[in-house]
């Protein structure tokens, strides 16, 4: 009997899009916070949030996925992960569940997909739920790029 190779995802919603990062990339899922802007930063940096005496720069997926930005009001919600020895809160719409899934059912970002999602992807898989689309942290968290 060989075993069935799985992935273990978040799911996130960002956009009205189904998304997910590995599991293993989560230190923490917060609802919203209130977020110390930064003057100057780039505008895909929302600002800084403290998690529990540790400063944590926020992440604004919206705008990094080059997307509108959420309607004023709208609640947001703030998954940490560790990226370089650094907390990143990433802001998304909603987080879903956790789900697992036949690493075997993941394929190559359409070429439908909007470029800024096939660039931050590493994979889509097709669900009951619709396509999700794999975030690649370290990807979505290299702001030189």
């Amino acid at each position: 009997m060989s075993a069935v190779a799985t992935i273990t995802l978040v799911t996130l919603s960002v956009g009205g899009q189904l998304c997910g990062i590995p599991v293993g990339d989560v230190r923490d899922v917060l609802s919203a916070r209130s977020i110390n802007r930064i003057p100057l930063a780039s505008p895909v940096i929302a600002g800084n949030l403290n998690l529990r005496g540790r400063i944590v720069t926020a992440i604004d997926v919206r705008r990094r996925l080059d997307l509108p930005p959420a309607a004023p009001g709208a609640a947001a919600m703030s998954v940490v992960t560790e990226h370089e020895g650094n907390l990143y809160a990433l802001l998304v719409d909603s987080v879903r569940e956790v789900v697992t899934l036949a690493a075997s059912g993941v394929e190559a970002a359409p070429p439908t997909l909007h470029a800024a999602w096939a660039r931050y992807g590493a994979g889509v898989f097709q669900t009951p739920d619709g396509l999700l689309v794999t975030l690649d942290v370290s990807r979505l968290l290299d702001l030189a790029h």
